[in-house]
């Protein structure tokens, strides 16, 4: 039986995550959430419309009108719940391969779920595994003028500013193909697009924000003044600098929050941001006066800091940027246009942008052990102290174990590559000392 993980459910499509299975989890979200209607939209993976059916059967079966997007970024997904007080569906695996799908669930107001809804969710699905199925015909209505809605607020974000700038779009054979492209040349940007022609199986193939490499040889190519890379559903981005360097969610994030620092709209003067983010994006924030708090990994836990410290900006070196005053979740395309604002009304380039930041070089070591680690941080707690002495401050160490499966994690950053590279192996050599197994990999 599948569960929730850190967003939503996600399995080999048709396989594991059968029709059967969504439109039960579906039945469950009706049951649970008691939504006025459920909105519904998918990426472009040739197993989503399938599932799609199956979720619209559910929703008959429970009695919920269903509002359906078609093909949608996950983000605007969200947008229609919150514009609308709808609970909303997004059929996604977000930057997996093609093969894959998922499921993601958004509250009526467009946050996501708490955990206990999710629990209780959860709970519910695999109970309905006993229950006869329900046969009925929901209404279904049409609603795909909700992602012009979409559209046009994004465009409102910003405005007609970006003319004069010349940017290469990634849209990863995903769901921001048809949205992202307008949405820029929409505010003036001169807009030169890839891998935006789905067929249900290239999907983030070799492309958008999980394959950035060709987007950095085009931007290059063309002359261009930015890339910008989408993943799958589209909720997160990956950029690319005039002269094809990438920028990740850390430096994107240090740009928005020392522009907004500056302009006196960062509410509370802070961000928030999980374990993962680099040491050199703490350090830019000190120089800029900002604080940080700092999460587990995954956008559920930064959104929950979000709420709690009543921060407007967050969100993951992964490129999962929230803009939390115009948005409930994290949106690429919102992101993508924040920051070519600033590029277009500061007069820079994204190049000279991210010289406010110096990244540490970051090693991470997966060690698949032969048995489950609980807290591989306080086994290896010696030998982090000793590392740590070693560094001086001038570096960080983050060990911790997978939530899925009998794998540590072991990331080091320090001032020299070699350094975070000869740390990263010492400790985990030694937690294959005490637990058994074996290096997986690292980069």
């Amino acid at each position: 039986m599948l569960h929730f993980g850190t967003d939503g459910v996600r399995g080999v499509a048709i396989d594991e995550l059968t029709p059967a299975l969504a439109r039960d989890l579906a039945r469950a979200v009706a049951r649970v959430l008691h939504p006025v209607a459920v909105v519904i939209g998918r990426d472009t993976r040739e197993s989503g419309p399938e599932l799609e059916r199956a979720i619209i059967d559910g929703c008959a079966a429970e009695g919920v009108a269903v509002q359906l997007l078609g093909v949608a970024p996950t983000p605007a997904i969200a947008f229609a719940a919150e514009r609308h007080n709808w609970v909303g569906i997004a059929i996604t695996a977000s930057h997996n391969p093609w093969t894959d799908n998922g499921i993601k669930v958004f509250a009526a107001g467009g946050s996501k779920l708490a955990d206990a809804e999710q629990i209780e969710i959860e709970r519910v699905w695999h109970a309905l595994i006993a229950e006869p199925v329900t046969v009925a015909l929901g209404t279904v209505h049409e609603s795909y003028e909700v992602v012009e809605e979409y559209f046009e607020h994004r465009v409102n974000v910003v405005g007609q500013t970006l003319s004069g700038l010349r940017v290469v779009v990634d849209c990863a054979n995903g769901a921001m193909s048809s949205v992202a492209p307008s949405v820029l040349e929409a505010v003036g940007a001169q807009v030169i697009v890839m891998n935006d022609a789905p067929n249900g199986r290239n999907i983030n193939d070799g492309c958008g924000a999980t394959s950035p490499a060709s987007l950095a040889s085009r931007v290059v190519a063309e002359g261009a003044d930015v890339g910008i890379a989408f993943d799958g559903d589209g909720d997160r981005l990956i950029a690319v600098t005039a002269t094809g360097v990438l920028v990740d969610g850390d430096y994107i994030m240090a740009i928005a929050a020392s522009d907004l620092a500056h302009r006196g709209l960062l509410r509370n003067k802070g961000v928030a941001v999980t374990v993962m983010t680099n040491l050199g994006f703490h350090r830019a924030m000190e120089t800029a006066g900002v604080d940080v708090v700092v999460t587990p990994v995954g956008d559920r836990s930064v959104l929950l800091a979000l709420e709690e410290y009543d921060f407007v900006l967050g969100g993951e070196q992964s490129g999962h940027v929230i803009h939390r005053a115009h948005a409930t979740t994290g949106d690429g395309l919102l992101a993508a246009l924040i920051l070519l604002e600033y590029i277009a009304r500061t007069r820079t380039t994204l190049d000279q942008a991210i010289t406010m930041m110096q990244s540490y070089p970051q090693v991470l070591v997966n060690v698949r052990t032969t048995e489950r680690v609980n807290d591989p941080a306080s086994d290896l707690a010696e030998e982090i102290v000793r590392a740590e002495n070693m560094m001086n401050g001038d570096g960080r160490i983050l060990v911790r174990a997978s939530g899925t499966e009998p794998l540590a994690r072991v990331m080091v950053e320090a001032s020299t590559q070699e350094r975070a590279e000869a740390i990263a192996q010492e400790l985990a050599e030694a937690l294959i000392a005490r637990h058994g197994g074996a290096i997986e990999g690292g980069h």
